[in-house]
Order: C-alpha cells, then structure tokens, then sequence
C-alpha cells in the first residue's frame, strides 16, 4: 500500500505538534509493515541536503512552498494535493485543518482522504479574519468528504459530530518513554540547577501564553527557581518581541530557543515543573511528553487540557494569571518525589502509546 502524508513542514527536528506527531507514527509504522509510506514536505524548512536516512520504506518528496505566514501551508496543500492526484497513491493522510481544504479535489480525481483533525486552529489567535475563515472551510471540507476522520481527542470528536454530523475515529496523540539520555551539558550552558526551574517547551506564539507565563512567574518568585522557555524566539514578528524583552527583564528567565535531542531531554528530565498556559491545543504532546518524564505539571483548563485527566491542583483557569502565580508558589514547594515521578511516567506512557497508535492507524488505512 502507497500511503501519502500532506499536512507538515517535515520531520525530524522541526518544531511543532503536527511535525512530532507525524515522526513517531511513521517511523513506527515504516518499523512494522511493509507499506510504502511518502511524506511531502515543504522546501523552506526540508533542506535539499538533509542527511537524515528513513527506512527503506519510508522517502521524502519535497515541495515549493511560499515562506509567507498563513501562504506557505495553504498553497503548499494545494501543489501537494495536485501531486496527489498525479501520482494516485491508495491513501492521501492529510493532517490539520487548513490542508484539508483541498480534501474534494483529491476525492474528484478518486484519491482516497483520510483526515486528521489535530484541534480547531481557526482559535490560534494570531490568526486574522480571513485566515480563521479558510482554516473553517478546511475543517468542513476535510469532515464533510474525506473518506474516513481521526481526531486526537474526545474534545475534537464531539467537534466533529456537533458541528459536520460526522462519525471519526479516536486515536491519541502519544508519548515515547524516555529511553537512556545521552551526556549533555544543556543545564550548565544555562546556568540551571537540576528539579529548580519551571520548563516550558512550545512554539512562541500568542495562543501558548508565554507572557502570561512570566508574569505569573514574577509574582510567585519561588525561591531559587528559574523559568525556562525553550522555542525558537528569534522571528521577527510583534509575539516574539514582546516575550524578548519581557524576558529580559528578569536574570530568572532563560530562553533556551529551539532544543532536540538529548539537550530536550535532559532539560525534561531534570526540571523541577512544567507548566502549558495556552489557550488552544489539540491533545498537547508537550504536555503528555512532560508527563512521561514523571514531571509536577500544571496546565490550563481549557478542554484538550482537562482531557488528559490531571488532578484539580494541576489546573488553572485559563488566562488567569493571579491563579497561575498561586499553582506555581504551590507545586514548588513540594519536594522531589522520585517514587511520584516513576508512577506519572508509568500511567502515561501506558495510556498513551506510540506502539498501539500506529496500529490502529495501519487499521484505519487498511479498512479505507
């Protein structure tokens, strides 16, 4: 079976849900059958020279795509779609929102669509007018005539079934137990103490609240404790500005821009808490990635959150940043809890797992 990927930028090491997500799938599935599985990815972040070796089942077919916020994922959809429809593999998995709009001309030519609703991204507040208005039309044209839809949560299905009177298949984001962590001296090229910082890892845009984040922070002032960003704050938009120079502000806050690898790890598995105050997420794998590594968390209470089943002092009301500042004073006064962590670790990665995730999509795609 031919299976076609459309809806990242690439993978491995570039940022994001949808990016990360689609790495652990595909490489477990390329792992365990013998489908020939094409990821299209877009030319501005997919070097031509890259050194990365997939499995011998698995090959990247890079495309043009505008560099421009809002163009790039759009026309790139569209010049993925057309080579969708020239190429005719069994199965087109189009992931998110936005390149689902072109989900009918995939299914005029007779390519068959199956759809991954990753969560409403027509919320994300950086979005204009018109941008939430096609990222709307994509979500109903990805429900209304893909041949099958996967959503990544209870919160997306009831979406899904509310708004398009659509059935979908519920399969999780996961998680990957932490392995061995090779040597890294991330913590002392930060000047950071192990389990005495608060660690954020995310995209740095206004829907993920890091403002919020380090102004709750200021005001708790937990005692020796240090606030770690770590997402690439080097674009050139308003957002990323305003979380630089609030940042600066304080010899407290470090940003630690884009981490991978064992300096990602390390910076997990050493952190004291983390904390995910954004406002929109699908199923958060950062938070469920936090989570495996047996870590204190707290997180806001907006429904993807509230999903994952976290005690009631994990959570604070969204945007609030007097009840951030109270859970933050709160959790770091609780010592380390080594025997917590293991416990956390254990449940997550059970309820969460990879392994069983690519199963039940080779399923999927095997039914389709």
């Amino acid at each position: 079976m031919h299976i076609m990927v459309l809806g990242l930028r690439g993978f491995p090491g570039i940022q994001g849900g949808v990016e990360t997500h689609a790495e652990q799938l595909y490489t477990r599935i390329a792992a365990t059958t013998t489908h020939d599985i094409e990821v299209i990815t877009r030319s501005a972040y997919w070097p031509a020279d890259t050194s990365y070796q997939p499995p011998s089942n698995m090959r990247f077919s890079r495309l043009w795509c505008p560099t421009a916020s809002g163009a790039e994922a759009l026309i790139h959809s569209l010049l993925g779609t057309a080579y969708a429809v020239v190429k005719r593999p069994d199965v087109l998995h189009v992931h998110a929102v936005g390149p689902a709009l072109f989900t009918p001309l995939a299914r005029l030519f007779g390519v068959k669509v199956i759809f991954t609703h990753h969560g409403p991204d027509y919320d994300r507040e950086k979005w204009g007018g018109a941008a939430k208005t096609i990222l709307r039309l994509g979500e109903r044209m990805g429900a209304r005539f893909a041949n099958t839809r996967i959503v990544i949560s209870e919160v997306i299905r009831e979406i899904i079934q509310r708004k398009h009177n659509k059935p979908s298949e519920l399969v999780f984001n996961g998680v990957e137990a932490p392995g061995e962590i090779g040597a890294s001296d991330v913590l002392r090229t930060l000047d950071l103490q192990a389990h005495k910082y608060i660690l954020l890892v995310s995209r740095v845009v206004p829907e993920k609240r890091q403002l919020d984040l380090i102004a709750a922070f200021n005001k708790a002032q937990p005692d020796g404790w240090k606030l770690v960003l770590a997402g690439n704050v080097d674009g050139e938009d308003r957002y990323s500005g305003q979380v630089r120079d609030a940042a600066a502000a304080s010899p407290s806050i470090v940003l630690a821009g884009f981490q991978n690898g064992d300096a990602l790890a390390t910076l997990f598995a050493q952190a004291g808490l983390f904390v995910l105050p954004s406002t929109h997420e699908g199923l958060p794998i950062a938070l469920l990635e936090a989570l495996s590594f047996g870590l204190p968390v707290i997180a806001s209470d907006i429904p993807a959150n509230l999903e994952v089943g976290l005690p009631e002092e994990s959570y604070f009301r969204v945007t609030d940043v007097d009840h951030l500042s109270k859970r933050i004073t709160q959790l770091s006064a609780l010592p380390y809890d080594a025997h917590a962590r293991q416990k956390t670790s254990a449940w997550v990665c059970e309820k969460y797992n990879w392994d069983k995730i690519a199963a039940q999509t080779v399923a999927i795609y095997e039914a389709v």
